[in-house]
């Protein structure tokens, strides 16, 4: 696995808490990607065995011009066997998905599967949290995608917003895939201050629910199934690559701010140095924590119970089992948690506390 993050955004979202920059002065795309290729070549040997999937995410990754991405696919195929690649996601704003853009990314022949940020389709609302696209840019860029053969198209849609919560005018037959995210008020975003400052009045919990509720009724109507808290497939088009992260398969990371996670000692994760970053030469400057046994058992628990498939007890420690069944109990009477086929699996309402369950039971 291979994700790329790419930070750049014509401007940053009001709710954004991720590494992202406007292009201007240092942060230019051309010296990024000079950067980015030379990274790739340097830690090519870290993965040794051939990938199956890859991610660009940011960021915007459909700001990079096509000569920019076909750059960085040529690096790519020079430094890492991709002969069983199985899927490469680009994430992309619905602006930047001009017919052109679109026909371009199809020529190329490397991304097969478009993961488009709607967001919300209520043109208020979106000016509200800083996107640049309208609704109707949003629809044709979903339509004009599928026109052009791109079959398997993933959008994002955020609930808990202060609007009327409906998506009447989406034709999901369009799409095999929904990721539907609840808006979360990080430290140190626009929209903090905005919610702070009474400019901005969120819906309270009940209302938030009502909105996962009837979206999610919608998407089983039109043949999804939810796998995961806040994602929704027709059966074969899950996120191959986001699965991946959920089992906790090592991957590397590449491009400033980027994580990356190996079993190594145990396990470990890092994150490229962004202060400390050079952009016309990496210095090969990381942040690197070792996990230790309860850590990753905390992981295991945090990812697994936002999944349907839920947290195997084959997965578990010994040294954790008694306590898990003990710390378990309480979810199983509020009817959040059913035990099946070995298996500690979130209810729907359950997923909703997957998180709060999770952080219960971590050690």
């Amino acid at each position: 696995m291979i994700y790329i993050h790419v930070p750049f955004c014509h401007r940053k979202c009001t709710y954004c808490a991720f590494f992202s920059k406007v292009e201007s002065g240092k942060w230019k795309v051309e010296s990024y990607v000079d950067a980015l290729i030379e990274e790739i070549r340097l830690r090519c040997h870290e993965q040794n065995h051939p990938i199956r999937t890859i991610y660009f995410g940011g960021g915007t990754p459909s700001i990079l011009p096509l000569g920019e991405l076909e750059r960085i696919v040529k690096a790519l195929h020079e430094c890492f066997d991709l002969s069983q690649v199985e899927e490469v996601t680009l994430e992309a704003n619905p602006e930047d998905l001009t017919v052109g853009y679109l026909q371009g990314l199809s020529d190329l022949g490397f991304v097969d599967r478009l993961s488009i940020g709607i967001q919300s389709l209520d043109d208020a609302m979106l000016r509200l949290i800083g996107r640049r696209h309208t609704a109707n840019q949003a629809l044709a860029a979903v339509e004009n995608a599928h026109a052009l053969g791109f079959s398997n198209l993933s959008v994002d849609f955020i609930y808990g917003l202060p609007e009327t919560f409906q998506f009447s005018a989406f034709n999901f037959q369009l799409v095999s895939h929904v990721s539907a995210y609840a808006l979360t008020v990080e430290p140190g975003t626009a929209l903090a201050v905005q919610v702070e400052q009474g400019r901005v009045v969120l819906p309270d919990e009940e209302e938030v629910i009502q909105q996962y509720h009837a979206l999610r009724q919608q998407l089983l109507k039109a043949g999804f199934r939810q796998y995961e808290v806040s994602n929704y497939a027709r059966p074969g088009f899950e996120s191959k690559h986001n699965s991946r992260y959920w089992d906790r398969t090592p991957y590397l990371g590449l491009g400033p701010g980027a994580h990356s996670f190996s079993l190594f000692d145990g396990g470990s994760t890092s994150v490229a140095h962004v202060e400390k970053r050079r952009w016309n030469k990496p210095d090969g400057t990381f942040e690197q924590e070792i996990l230790t046994e309860a850590d990753a058992y905390n992981e295991l628990l945090m990812t697994a119970l936002r999944t349907t498939r839920g947290l195997a007890l084959a997965q578990v420690p010994k040294k954790y089992k008694e306590r898990l069944h003990c710390g378990m109990q309480p979810y199983v009477d509020l009817d959040w948690i059913v035990l099946k086929d070995n298996c500690f699996v979130p209810t729907p309402e359950g997923l909703l506390h997957a998180d709060g369950m999770a952080a219960a039971l971590f050690v």
